[in-house]
């Protein structure tokens, strides 16, 4: 591979980078005080994947540390938005379940949103948005399969 084509995977990374800082800046200026993304992303998660899933999974899925996500859903926990239930599969963990308020909170936050939305509708129409994304989920699913296999 020439330094041109390096240069253009590093460009990719780069502008992802960047475009998770910037959406991340936007997304946590709009939650309410003492919520971060993080919470916003796990109640997505459980929304977009499923109910159920234990604390260890959900570290996984995020890629952190077990007590990183421990302490992310003693914040949800605390504001009503999961519920910490024993695993009818093994007793000695926890299973995460989304509550109402949490149903509400993603909600609310991505009705905050709009407005970002619908300046960006105005600048990239929808189906230009929905033809990028095949690409990017693609490109999203072979950097993580990638990040596994390359050490």
């Amino acid at each position: 591979m020439n330094d041109e084509d390096l240069g253009s995977y590093f460009a990719l990374i780069y502008e992802v980078g960047i475009i998770n800082q910037i959406g991340t800046a936007f997304l946590e200026s709009r939650l309410p005080s003492g919520l971060l993304v993080s919470h916003f992303g796990v109640v997505s998660h459980l929304i977009r994947v499923r109910d159920g899933a234990t604390p260890l999974e959900l570290a996984r899925a995020f890629q952190v540390a077990k007590t990183t996500m421990t302490h992310t859903l003693a914040g949800l926990e605390k504001h009503g938005f999961v519920e910490m239930r024993s695993n009818p599969d093994d007793r000695r963990s926890k299973q995460v379940w989304l509550t109402p308020a949490g149903e509400h909170f993603r909600n609310d936050a991505l009705v905050k949103l709009t407005p970002l939305f619908e300046e960006l509708g105005g600048r990239f129409s929808p189906k230009r948005v929905t033809e990028m994304l095949p690409d990017l989920a693609e490109f999203r699913a072979v950097i993580d399969q990638l990040r596994d296999e390359i050490k």
